[in-house]
């Protein structure tokens, strides 16, 4: 094991030398940008999925496509670019653009998940077969059709067009692959919180990308696409969640993060008893006072209003979400056993 972690380390330095230096900005301004683009306006193959509840404008007429991007020219880029699978998180995209990395939240059919029925919901494959779907926009399950412009994938390298033909400060055009055809996905951090967490790791297994960043997940405790062979290594996958969210209790974080195979990168690191790099592991946890309140503790980890803060009102875990964002992925923990208790929780299909 020592000796493929030195060899798996040699390679990574080679690798990275190798790699081209991101180019830098040439801004007479030097900033802070927040852009925004409606999925609709930029591509006129995209459609509404009403049958989901995913449509472009409520009721009342406010959009429901708009997309979000940050790059801040003032800090040294990292050449590379944050996908985040979620609602737009402004205090978490501020981070990104401080730590020199581009970020996009995107807007993609993946209102699938709560009427998805229960039987196929317990059944131990189609919640993957949904989530890859609606990440790809390829055939995978007979419970949806999402095509490929209401994809995760498609929407992203649309949006990146845009911005790199709109916003030339922000070098954009970085993140387009040599054949114009889509993303370089060599350059991409995929993350989310929860159902997202969850989907940017069922991406990752499927498609090789330079790290995976999940919040409270992945979830899908049932599932068997965690212990599929992944196209991105196990030593970029990074995980930080809370003891008391009921992804413990329900044995979904422990679990996955076993089958994803976290544990040969380090043992499940308490973040408040162990200061950064926190064992180099891959398995972060915090035990911080929510009042015993399992929904604050489940969006706690990631920055907001549930994020835990000290008596000066700063942050408690700044240093963690620096770490889960540019912590170097060959940089990894002494391999742990299999913890046998885990999965005793999951509940009967």
């Amino acid at each position: 094991m020592k000796n493929l972690l030195c060899l798996s380390f040699l390679f990574s330095v080679i690798a990275r030398a190798a790699e081209p230096a991101a180019p830098a900005y040439a801004d007479p301004k030097p900033q802070r940008y927040h852009l925004t683009a409606r999925a609709s306006e930029l591509d006129a193959r995209a459609r509404p999925h009403p049958e989901i509840d995913f449509v472009f404008q409520d009721k009342a007429g406010k959009p429901q496509d708009v997309e979000n991007a940050v790059v801040d020219t003032r800090a040294a880029p990292r050449g590379r670019l944050v996908i985040w699978l979620m609602n737009y998180n402004a205090p978490l995209f501020d981070r990104l653009g401080d730590y020199g990395l581009h970020a996009i939240q995107v807007s993609y059919a993946n209102k699938w998940f709560g009427l998805i029925p229960t039987k196929a919901r317990d059944d131990g494959t189609s919640l993957g077969k949904l989530r890859l779907e609606a990440t790809t926009g390829e055939d995978f399950s007979p419970l949806c059709v999402i095509p490929k412009p209401d994809g995760m994938r498609e929407r992203a390298f649309q949006f990146v067009k845009h911005l790199a033909k709109t916003h030339p400060q922000g070098k954009w055009e970085q993140f387009i692959a040599a054949d114009g055809a889509g993303l370089d996905w060599a350059k991409v951090i995929i993350s989310g919180a929860s159902h997202g967490a969850t989907s940017a790791a069922r991406f990752a297994v499927h498609q090789r990308v330079d790290r995976v960043v999940m919040f409270c997940g992945p979830r899908d405790q049932l599932e068997t696409w965690q212990g599929f062979p992944s196209a991105t290594p196990a030593n970029r996958f990074f995980g930080f969640s809370h003891v008391l969210d009921t992804g413990w209790t329900g044995d979904h974080y422990c679990r996955s993060w076993q089958m994803l195979g976290l544990h040969a990168f380090g043992p499940i690191t308490d973040v408040d008893a162990t200061p950064a790099p926190f064992g180099n592991s891959r398995r972060l946890i915090t035990k911080f006072d929510v009042k015993g309140d399992a929904k604050r503790a489940h969006s706690s980890v990631q920055p907001g209003n549930a994020a835990g803060k000290n008596a000066q009102g700063e942050f408690l875990h700044e240093a963690v979400w620096k770490y889960l964002f540019t912590h170097p992925v060959d940089h990894v923990g002494a391999a742990t056993p299999l913890d046998p208790e885990c999965g005793k929780k999951l509940p009967k299909p």
